[in-house]
């Protein structure tokens, strides 16, 4: 597995971020068919991003109280304005289940953040109007597509190529098949191939074994919340 280098978060994309590029459709500007609950996912794609730096973790057997709940290892600030307020939330909810930590991080309209970040930094572009003169909507088509075309390249050498991916690139994998976005997200001439690369991926043992144990539930978590919440929108609507 390819390690990859330290990473500074001055002006470097999140995880989430990323998520959102891939999830997104370039010029409509909205997410694409098959994509919802993105709160969720991003929620869950903080959580992650913060088990990979080693600023949280599931206890274990050396822990007290029940194994498998969200613990804070390193309170240290990322350097992040959304990284650290994750881990300030995390802080106050530890031990809880993974799926409440998820559930936590997805409030406050995080991917509305998220998209106005990267509108600010010029990667995407904020158009509002109205549908039928009446309904205000956003939509966040994309203004600089550099970015998202050095993902979209690593991603076909890992998933299409079938190239070996450092720690990040497996988390955003893993991701996208927690939250069964894959084909939506990286649509390909075999999706099936391109799915079962992806699968295998998130369930090969990337970031060490500790690490993976910790992804393993959280990536379950993203999919229990994202499912729940899908079933709460259809119940209410």
């Amino acid at each position: 597995m390819v390690a990859g280098p330290p990473r500074s978060y001055g002006a470097a994309m999140l995880i989430a971020e990323d998520l959102l590029l891939l999830e997104f459709d370039d010029t409509e500007g909205k997410p694409v068919a098959g994509i919802e609950n993105l709160d969720q996912a991003v929620g869950g794609a903080f959580l992650l991003e913060l088990t990979l730096l080693g600023r949280v973790d599931l206890t274990g057997e050396a822990d007290e109280g029940k194994p498998g709940r969200i613990v804070v290892r390193d309170a240290t600030p990322v350097g992040n304005v959304e990284l650290d307020g994750a881990l300030e939330a995390l802080r106050e909810v530890e031990g809880a289940k993974p799926k409440d930590a998820v559930a936590r991080l997805a409030k406050g309209d995080p991917v509305e953040r998220l998209l106005s970040g990267l509108a600010d930094r010029g990667v995407l572009r904020r158009e509002s109007r109205k549908v039928l003169r009446l309904f205000p909507v956003t939509r966040w088509p994309t203004a600089d597509s550099r970015h998202e075309e050095r993902l979209r390249a690593e991603l076909h050498r890992v998933l299409v190529d079938g190239g070996e991916p450092d720690d990040r690139t497996s988390a955003l994998v893993a991701l996208l098949v927690g939250t069964k976005a894959v084909d939506g997200a990286f649509p390909t001439d075999d999706p099936e191939t391109t799915r079962k690369r992806a699968e295998q991926i998130a369930e090969g043992n990337w970031g060490g074994e500790a690490v993976h144990k910790a992804v393993d539930e959280i990536t379950a978590a993203v999919m229990v919340a994202v499912m729940t919440a899908t079933i709460v929108t259809t119940t209410s609507s």
